[in-house]
């Protein structure tokens, strides 16, 4: 069996779950499939799918276009009505409008009232959470500053560039405190140093207890952030698992060590060869392309950026804090 197939062998089948640990999204056999006017089954946009996504995880749902993951997380939302198998978030069904109070979303597109200021928008937000006036200022301010947006925080968001409607778009989707939050291409429209911000705050929340369900068709970023992830191909789930054992070429083996003189690692290599029979493949050990950008610009910066910039999350979403 190669090792490809090897991985995709499990693809229908859960792995283990923590014992006592309950899940905040449970999927058991869940269909969609869209009808048309006569009620006549037109497309099978999810075909009879189940996972769990456990808490203080976050999980990657990937695929190509068509695939179902648009699907599946407007159901898991509670705005598609599956067509048969259950769901339940946060423990309850995702239509139940309680479980709402403890979701958070970020759409692909940021759809903003491009008249209202920056700090205008998030106070909209937390009065449809019901939060008191005082909450509402003192969390408005505090997810300014967590955005970098304080200096812009009384500009119409009508003005703002992508980038900087899609930092007002994550801060809405944390006014409420959420414990789940739903993700769909979070770091779309930002520059390498806000995706770069953007993956370290994610981290920091899911180290804080929250639950972070991600779409992205960027799989560096999935690679970099998800604990887990499901790949989608047809409505059905082809692949599954950590992220670390999917990508492990059981296979190889590679040793890093410092760079010895020419002539020493001639040597090196001739020993290895006749201890395994073979060849050893050699190159340098490169940092990506993210990484180098963030070095070559915080070189040219007084301030630190990107991966090395202190993301301090508010009191209020940090584990054990206030809740909404």
């Amino acid at each position: 069996m190669s090792e490809q197939a090897s991985r995709r062998q499990g693809a229908g089948a859960e792995e283990a779950r923590p014992e006592g640990v309950s899940p905040v999204i449970e999927v058991r056999d869940f269909a969609k499939v869209f009808r048309d006017f006569w009620r006549r089954p037109r497309v099978t946009a999810v075909d009879g799918i189940s996972m769990s996504i456990l808490p203080g995880e976050i999980f990657g749902l990937l695929g190509p276009n068509g695939s179902g993951k648009s699907t599946t997380m407007k159901t898991l939302m509670g705005l598609l009505r599956p067509t048969s198998g259950s769901i339940h978030v946060l423990g309850r069904s995702p239509r139940d409008i309680l479980s709402k109070r403890e979701i958070g979303y970020m759409p692909e597109e940021s759809y903003l009232y491009r008249h209202l200021t920056a700090r205008e928008t998030l106070d909209f937000y937390g009065r449809l959470f019901g939060l008191d006036r005082a909450t509402r200022r003192e969390r408005v301010a505090e997810l300014l500053e967590l955005t970098e947006l304080t200096q812009a925080a009384d500009r119409r968001v009508g003005e703002f560039s992508k980038g900087m409607a899609r930092r007002v778009g994550f801060a809405q989707a944390l006014i409420n405190n959420p414990r789940l939050i739903f993700l769909d291409e979070p770091t779309a429209g930002l520059d390498p140093i806000g995706c770069s911000r953007v993956k370290k705050l994610l981290i920091n929340l899911r180290d804080n207890g929250k639950t972070i369900l991600l779409s992205s068709h960027l799989l560096a970023d999935v690679e970099d952030l998800c604990d887990r992830i499901a790949v989608l191909h047809k409505g059905r789930i082809i692949a599954r698992g950590r992220v670390g054992d999917l990508l492990k070429k059981t296979d190889k083996v590679r040793v890093t060590f410092s760079a010895p003189p020419a002539g020493r690692l001639a040597e090196v290599v001739a020993s290895i060869r006749s201890s395994v029979g073979d060849c050893p493949e050699m190159d340098h050990p490169a940092i990506d392309l993210e990484r180098f950008f963030l070095d070559v610009i915080s070189g040219v910066q007084d301030e630190t950026v990107g991966a090395d910039a202190g993301v301090r999350l508010p009191l209020f979403l940090k584990y054990g804090g206030r809740s909404s």
